[in-house]
Protein backbone atom coordinates (compact mmCIF):
# COMPACT_ATOMS: atom_id res chain seq x y z
CA UNK A 1 0.00 0.00 0.00
CA UNK A 2 1.76 3.15 -1.23
CA UNK A 3 -0.90 5.58 0.02
CA UNK A 4 0.66 8.07 2.44
CA UNK A 5 -1.30 9.43 5.39
CA UNK A 6 -1.93 13.17 5.56
CA UNK A 7 -3.26 13.27 9.12
CA UNK A 8 -3.20 11.38 12.40
CA UNK A 9 -5.83 10.74 15.05
CA UNK A 10 -4.83 11.51 18.64
CA UNK A 11 -6.59 9.02 20.91
CA UNK A 12 -6.25 11.31 23.93
CA UNK A 13 -6.45 10.12 27.51
CA UNK A 14 -9.95 8.84 28.36
CA UNK A 15 -13.36 8.31 26.72
CA UNK A 16 -15.58 8.49 29.80
CA UNK A 17 -17.67 11.67 30.05
CA UNK A 18 -17.03 12.20 33.78
CA UNK A 19 -13.32 11.34 33.58
CA UNK A 20 -12.90 13.60 30.55
CA UNK A 21 -14.35 16.64 32.35
CA UNK A 22 -12.41 15.88 35.52
CA UNK A 23 -9.13 15.64 33.62
CA UNK A 24 -9.95 18.83 31.70
CA UNK A 25 -10.34 20.78 34.96
CA UNK A 26 -7.23 19.14 36.44
CA UNK A 27 -5.05 19.86 33.39
CA UNK A 28 -6.40 23.40 33.12
CA UNK A 29 -5.58 24.05 36.79
CA UNK A 30 -2.08 22.59 36.39
CA UNK A 31 -1.45 24.65 33.24
CA UNK A 32 -2.53 27.85 35.04
CA UNK A 33 -0.25 26.95 37.96
CA UNK A 34 2.60 26.24 35.52
CA UNK A 35 2.24 29.66 33.91
CA UNK A 36 1.73 31.46 37.21
CA UNK A 37 4.55 29.71 39.06
CA UNK A 38 7.16 30.00 36.34
CA UNK A 39 6.23 33.59 35.45
CA UNK A 40 6.45 34.50 39.16
CA UNK A 41 9.92 32.95 39.44
CA UNK A 42 10.98 34.68 36.23
CA UNK A 43 9.69 38.11 37.28
CA UNK A 44 11.26 37.91 40.75
CA UNK A 45 14.67 36.96 39.34
CA UNK A 46 14.51 39.85 36.85
CA UNK A 47 13.42 42.49 39.40
CA UNK A 48 15.36 41.40 42.52
CA UNK A 49 18.98 42.56 42.31
CA UNK A 50 20.04 39.98 44.93
CA UNK A 51 18.96 37.15 42.60
CA UNK A 52 20.85 38.34 39.54
CA UNK A 53 23.54 35.68 39.80
CA UNK A 54 24.53 32.84 37.41
CA UNK A 55 22.49 30.30 39.40
CA UNK A 56 19.26 32.28 39.05
CA UNK A 57 20.12 33.29 35.48
CA UNK A 58 19.97 29.61 34.53
CA UNK A 59 16.88 29.10 36.69
CA UNK A 60 15.04 31.89 34.85
CA UNK A 61 15.77 30.16 31.55
CA UNK A 62 14.52 26.90 33.04
CA UNK A 63 11.24 28.67 33.82
CA UNK A 64 11.01 29.87 30.19
CA UNK A 65 11.56 26.32 28.92
CA UNK A 66 8.89 24.93 31.26
CA UNK A 67 6.36 27.47 29.98
CA UNK A 68 7.29 26.76 26.35
CA UNK A 69 7.22 22.95 26.61
CA UNK A 70 3.92 22.98 28.47
CA UNK A 71 2.34 25.38 25.96
CA UNK A 72 3.38 23.08 23.11
CA UNK A 73 1.11 20.27 24.34
CA UNK A 74 -1.41 21.36 26.99
CA UNK A 75 -3.61 23.87 25.04
CA UNK A 76 -4.12 21.24 22.32
CA UNK A 77 -4.91 18.65 25.01
CA UNK A 78 -7.50 20.94 26.62
CA UNK A 79 -9.28 21.59 23.32
CA UNK A 80 -9.25 17.88 22.38
CA UNK A 81 -11.26 16.99 25.49
CA UNK A 82 -14.33 18.39 23.70
CA UNK A 83 -13.60 17.22 20.14
CA UNK A 84 -15.22 14.18 18.64
CA UNK A 85 -12.45 13.74 16.07
CA UNK A 86 -9.02 14.56 17.45
CA UNK A 87 -7.24 14.79 14.10
CA UNK A 88 -3.96 16.56 13.46
CA UNK A 89 -2.29 17.05 10.08
CA UNK A 90 1.07 15.45 9.41
CA UNK A 91 2.70 18.89 9.07
CA UNK A 92 1.34 20.12 12.40
CA UNK A 93 2.32 16.82 14.01
CA UNK A 94 5.93 17.16 12.85
CA UNK A 95 6.02 20.80 14.00
CA UNK A 96 4.69 19.88 17.44
CA UNK A 97 7.28 17.11 17.68
CA UNK A 98 10.06 19.54 16.70
CA UNK A 99 9.16 22.24 19.23
CA UNK A 100 8.49 19.80 22.07
CA UNK A 101 11.79 17.99 21.52
CA UNK A 102 13.60 21.33 21.18
CA UNK A 103 12.40 22.56 24.58
CA UNK A 104 12.93 19.20 26.30
CA UNK A 105 16.40 18.72 24.77
CA UNK A 106 17.42 22.28 25.67
CA UNK A 107 16.21 21.71 29.23
CA UNK A 108 18.34 18.55 29.40
CA UNK A 109 21.51 20.45 28.52
CA UNK A 110 20.50 23.42 30.69
CA UNK A 111 20.27 21.10 33.71
CA UNK A 112 23.80 19.95 32.85
CA UNK A 113 24.99 23.58 32.81
CA UNK A 114 23.30 24.16 36.18
CA UNK A 115 25.15 21.13 37.59
CA UNK A 116 28.47 22.64 36.51
CA UNK A 117 27.45 25.94 38.12
CA UNK A 118 26.73 24.21 41.45
CA UNK A 119 29.97 22.22 41.19
CA UNK A 120 31.98 25.42 40.70
CA UNK A 121 30.18 27.21 43.55
CA UNK A 122 30.77 24.42 46.09
CA UNK A 123 34.06 22.87 45.01
CA UNK A 124 35.83 26.05 43.82
CA UNK A 125 34.15 28.91 45.71
CA UNK A 126 37.19 31.22 45.56
CA UNK A 127 37.29 31.01 41.76
CA UNK A 128 33.51 31.04 41.22
CA UNK A 129 33.16 34.67 40.13
CA UNK A 130 36.18 34.33 37.87
CA UNK A 131 34.90 31.16 36.16
CA UNK A 132 31.16 31.97 35.98
CA UNK A 133 31.39 35.42 34.45
CA UNK A 134 28.31 36.83 32.73
CA UNK A 135 30.01 36.49 29.36
CA UNK A 136 30.60 32.80 30.05
CA UNK A 137 27.02 32.29 31.24
CA UNK A 138 25.59 33.81 28.06
CA UNK A 139 27.92 31.72 25.90
CA UNK A 140 26.87 28.57 27.78
CA UNK A 141 23.19 29.45 27.34
CA UNK A 142 23.61 30.03 23.60
CA UNK A 143 25.46 26.71 23.30
CA UNK A 144 22.69 24.96 25.24
CA UNK A 145 20.01 26.29 22.87
CA UNK A 146 22.03 25.49 19.74
CA UNK A 147 22.71 21.92 20.86
CA UNK A 148 19.06 21.51 21.92
CA UNK A 149 17.80 22.64 18.51
CA UNK A 150 20.29 20.42 16.66
CA UNK A 151 19.35 17.50 18.92
CA UNK A 152 15.67 18.06 18.07
CA UNK A 153 16.43 18.38 14.35
CA UNK A 154 18.20 15.02 14.48
CA UNK A 155 14.99 13.30 15.55
CA UNK A 156 12.57 15.45 13.54
CA UNK A 157 14.42 15.06 10.25
CA UNK A 158 14.57 11.30 10.79
CA UNK A 159 10.76 11.19 10.96
CA UNK A 160 10.46 13.05 7.63
CA UNK A 161 11.97 10.00 5.93
CA UNK A 162 9.30 7.71 7.37
CA UNK A 163 6.27 6.51 5.40
CA UNK A 164 2.88 6.28 7.11
CA UNK A 165 0.32 4.13 5.32
CA UNK A 166 -1.97 3.13 8.20
CA UNK A 167 -3.21 2.84 10.84
CA UNK A 168 -3.04 6.51 11.83
CA UNK A 169 -4.05 6.29 15.51
CA UNK A 170 -1.48 7.85 17.86
CA UNK A 171 -1.70 6.31 21.32
CA UNK A 172 -1.13 9.65 23.00
CA UNK A 173 -2.50 13.19 23.34
CA UNK A 174 0.34 14.78 21.34
CA UNK A 175 2.79 13.79 18.62
CA UNK A 176 5.80 12.13 20.18
CA UNK A 177 8.74 10.33 18.62
CA UNK A 178 8.07 6.85 19.96
CA UNK A 179 4.50 6.70 18.64
CA UNK A 180 5.51 7.99 15.18
CA UNK A 181 8.23 5.35 14.88
CA UNK A 182 5.72 2.65 15.84
CA UNK A 183 3.24 3.85 13.17
CA UNK A 184 5.78 3.88 10.36
CA UNK A 185 5.20 1.26 7.68
CA UNK A 186 8.78 1.18 6.42
CA UNK A 187 11.92 -0.10 8.09
CA UNK A 188 12.91 1.83 11.22
CA UNK A 189 16.37 0.32 11.43
CA UNK A 190 18.31 3.29 10.01
CA UNK A 191 16.28 5.80 12.03
CA UNK A 192 16.75 3.88 15.26
CA UNK A 193 20.46 3.44 14.48
CA UNK A 194 20.77 7.20 13.88
CA UNK A 195 19.01 7.95 17.14
CA UNK A 196 21.18 5.59 19.15
CA UNK A 197 24.46 6.68 17.58
CA UNK A 198 24.13 10.47 17.50
CA UNK A 199 21.31 11.06 19.96
CA UNK A 200 22.77 8.53 22.37
CA UNK A 201 26.17 10.22 22.40
CA UNK A 202 24.67 13.65 23.07
CA UNK A 203 22.26 12.29 25.66
CA UNK A 204 24.96 10.36 27.49
CA UNK A 205 27.20 13.44 27.48
CA UNK A 206 24.46 15.57 29.05
CA UNK A 207 23.74 12.81 31.58
CA UNK A 208 27.39 12.54 32.66
CA UNK A 209 27.86 16.32 32.87
CA UNK A 210 24.73 16.49 35.01
CA UNK A 211 25.45 13.71 37.49
CA UNK A 212 29.24 13.34 37.71
CA UNK A 213 29.76 16.76 39.41
CA UNK A 214 27.58 15.58 42.30
CA UNK A 215 30.17 12.93 43.20
CA UNK A 216 32.75 15.66 43.73
CA UNK A 217 30.14 17.88 45.43
CA UNK A 218 29.29 15.09 47.89
CA UNK A 219 32.96 14.45 48.63
CA UNK A 220 33.55 18.18 49.22
CA UNK A 221 30.52 18.56 51.48
CA UNK A 222 31.49 15.53 53.60
CA UNK A 223 34.88 17.12 54.27
CA UNK A 224 33.19 20.06 56.02
CA UNK A 225 33.56 19.46 59.76
CA UNK A 226 30.41 21.14 61.10
CA UNK A 227 26.90 19.84 60.49
CA UNK A 228 25.64 23.37 59.93
CA UNK A 229 28.31 23.96 57.28
CA UNK A 230 27.48 20.72 55.47
CA UNK A 231 23.76 21.50 55.51
CA UNK A 232 24.30 25.04 54.21
CA UNK A 233 26.65 23.87 51.44
CA UNK A 234 24.43 21.06 50.20
CA UNK A 235 21.21 23.10 50.46
CA UNK A 236 22.37 25.22 47.52
CA UNK A 237 22.06 22.27 45.14
CA UNK A 238 19.30 20.04 46.61
CA UNK A 239 16.61 21.87 44.61
CA UNK A 240 18.49 21.33 41.37
CA UNK A 241 19.22 17.69 42.20
CA UNK A 242 15.52 17.08 42.98
CA UNK A 243 14.46 18.54 39.62
CA UNK A 244 17.14 16.52 37.78
CA UNK A 245 15.95 13.25 39.36
CA UNK A 246 12.30 13.98 38.52
CA UNK A 247 13.16 15.00 34.95
CA UNK A 248 15.37 12.00 34.16
CA UNK A 249 13.14 9.42 35.85
CA UNK A 250 10.00 10.52 33.98
CA UNK A 251 11.96 10.85 30.70
CA UNK A 252 13.35 7.34 31.06
CA UNK A 253 9.93 5.83 31.76
CA UNK A 254 8.32 7.79 28.90
CA UNK A 255 10.83 6.87 26.19
CA UNK A 256 12.42 3.60 27.30
CA UNK A 257 9.59 1.58 28.84
CA UNK A 258 9.09 -1.87 27.26
CA UNK A 259 6.20 -2.08 24.81
CA UNK A 260 4.43 -5.17 26.17
CA UNK A 261 0.87 -6.04 27.08
CA UNK A 262 1.86 -6.41 30.74
CA UNK A 263 3.59 -3.03 31.04
CA UNK A 264 2.48 -0.16 28.82
CA UNK A 265 2.21 3.13 30.75
CA UNK A 266 2.07 5.05 27.45
CA UNK A 267 -0.01 8.23 27.47
CA UNK A 268 -0.48 8.29 31.25
CA UNK A 269 3.28 8.56 31.73
CA UNK A 270 3.31 11.21 28.98
CA UNK A 271 0.72 13.15 30.99
CA UNK A 272 3.08 13.23 33.98
CA UNK A 273 6.08 13.98 31.78
CA UNK A 274 4.55 16.75 29.64
CA UNK A 275 1.96 18.30 32.00
CA UNK A 276 2.93 17.70 35.63
CA UNK A 277 6.74 18.07 35.53
CA UNK A 278 6.77 21.74 34.31
CA UNK A 279 4.70 22.80 37.34
CA UNK A 280 7.02 21.02 39.79
CA UNK A 281 10.15 23.06 39.05
CA UNK A 282 8.96 26.41 40.51
CA UNK A 283 7.36 24.57 43.45
CA UNK A 284 10.58 22.71 44.28
CA UNK A 285 12.73 25.84 44.05
CA UNK A 286 10.28 28.04 45.99
CA UNK A 287 9.93 25.47 48.78
CA UNK A 288 13.65 24.73 49.16
CA UNK A 289 15.28 28.07 48.38
CA UNK A 290 15.27 30.79 51.05
CA UNK A 291 16.57 33.53 48.74
CA UNK A 292 13.81 32.88 46.21
CA UNK A 293 11.22 32.75 49.00
CA UNK A 294 12.31 36.16 50.25
CA UNK A 295 12.19 37.50 46.70
CA UNK A 296 8.68 36.17 46.20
Amino acid sequence: NSTSLSEFLLLGLVDSFIARHFLFLLCLLIYILTLTGNLSVLSVIITDVRLQTPMYFFLSNLAILDIASSTTTVPRLLSDFFREKKSISKTHCILQLFFFLTFISTETFLLAAMSFDRYTAICHPLHYTEIMQWKVCIQVLVAVWVVGILYSLLYTLSTLNLSFCGPNNIQNFFCDLRQLLELSCNSNFLNILLIFLFGGVLGLTAFLITFLPYIKILMTVLKIKTTEGRTKAFSTCTSHLTIVLIFYSTSAINYFHPNTSHFSPGRHVSLVYAVFVPVLNPLVYSLRNNDLNRGL
